[in-house]
């Protein structure tokens, strides 16, 4: 007999975030989220994402004992202003059990139907900005703090639910080694010359934050055209501006900008926070914060997370400005593996951009879909 209650209370929401640790215990993979930061992003009154969308939180429960999690999502802003009446789903892990797995979906299609939904995706977040897809190739690769690991059964409990692919995510990576400057160097020098460009370095994150909002502003028009792209409000940019921009190394953000300081293009590069956050298991303190801002110093690997160009300066080589900051950059600073986040199958362009760097597809996820 499975039972499904509704985490509402602070106590089950520290249930809820804390079910994955004991699912994937001793799993030398998975990466915990520190449990305070997953709080305060089910904190109604902290995520200012809660001011276009819904969410809720269920628990599975088996001879009272948790077995299963989902979070049951309507971004409002996508059914109203795009039209796309989508149920979406995140945060769904259980153990092998269909009838689990099947009894949360029954939840999440249940409040689709209610609110007039007439299909479910999943896994998804809240936004384009929060993890994305179920792994269903690399389940030997180290997961990141921006991506879900899972156990390889998902997948069939997904297509045994009568589910079926709605996109394709590829994660790909490639040696720090394999960046031949010759490719981008005097590319460059021609770009900046041609379009009156210059980039922009920073050495503290005070210098960033009076760009932060052109370039979320940037971050909306160079994705506008992506399938299922929801932009990024006023209020969410303060939230990122004041969650993340501090937490990442300035020296690992670039810019571009035109004659007229205009921004045209930029890219944030996070070093790779996965050891650390395993050796935290969930908490800051006492010890956390210090495995994490050792990562932040000298950590080997580098995550690609955001790169957007404005819409005019695409297929303009302008990308080569920004690689040939980072080749400086992560050269002083010895960087060893180069990791990008997950990416639409079908981003053609995202795939030209990559391909002088030799880049192995290393890992695999979807989202599925279902008719409501």
């Amino acid at each position: 007999m499975i039972t499904i209650k509704e985490a509402t209370t602070k106590p089950e929401l520290k249930q809820f975030i804390k079910f994955p640790f004991s699912l994937y215990r001793g799993n030398q993979y998975w990466v915990p989220p520190i449990i305070n930061d997953e709080l305060a992003s089910f904190d109604k009154d902290r995520n200012p994402a809660f001011k276009s969308a819904d969410a809720w939180f269920f628990l599975a429960y088996k001879d009272e004992k948790i077995v299963g999690r989902v979070a049951a999502i309507i971004n409002w802003l996508e059914v109203k202003e795009q039209g796309l009446k989508k149920m979406r789903f995140g945060w769904f892990d259980f153990v092998d059990d269909k009838e689990v797995s099947e009894a949360l979906l029954n939840k999440v299609t249940e409040i689709g139907k209610t609110n007039g939904l007439t299909y479910m995706e999943g896994p998804v977040g809240f936004s384009n900005l929060d993890k994305v897809g179920v792994l269903i190739d690399g389940f030997d690769h180290l997961g990141t703090m921006i991506t879900w690991y899972n156990h390889p059964y998902y997948q069939s409990h997904y297509e045994q639910f009568g589910m079926v692919k709605e996109k394709g995510y590829l994660e790909n990576k490639f040696l720090f080694s394999a960046a031949d400057p010759k490719l981008f160097t005097k590319a460059n020098e021609l770009v900046k010359l041609r379009y009156g460009l210059r980039p922009l370095n920073f050495k503290k994150s005070e210098e960033i934050m009076p760009w932060v909002d052109k370039m979320f502003d940037l971050f909306n028009a160079s994705y506008a055209k992506l399938s299922s792209f929801v932009k990024i409000t006023e209020v969410q940019k303060a939230y990122f501006k004041k969650k993340y921009i501090s937490f990442i190394n300035p020296e690992y953000i670039k810019f571009v900008v035109d004659k007229n300081d205009e921004l045209v293009a930029f890219a944030i590069v996070m070093p790779s926070f996965s050891k650390a956050l395993q050796k935290a298991n969930g908490k800051l303190f006492p010890f956390g914060v210090f495995h994490l801002l050792r990562a932040k110093k000298h950590s080997k690997d580098v995550i690609f997370y955001l790169i957007g160009i404005h819409p005019d300066y695409q297929s303009k080589g302008v990308t080569a400005v920004i690689f040939n900051e980072y080749y400086h950059t992560f050269k002083e600073k010895e960087i060893v593996n180069c990791i990008r986040t997950p990416e639409l199958e079908d981003n053609v362009a995202i795939r030209q951009l990559w391909k002088h760097f030799n880049p192995v597809t290393h890992k695999k996820r979807l989202t599925y879909r279902k008719e409501l």
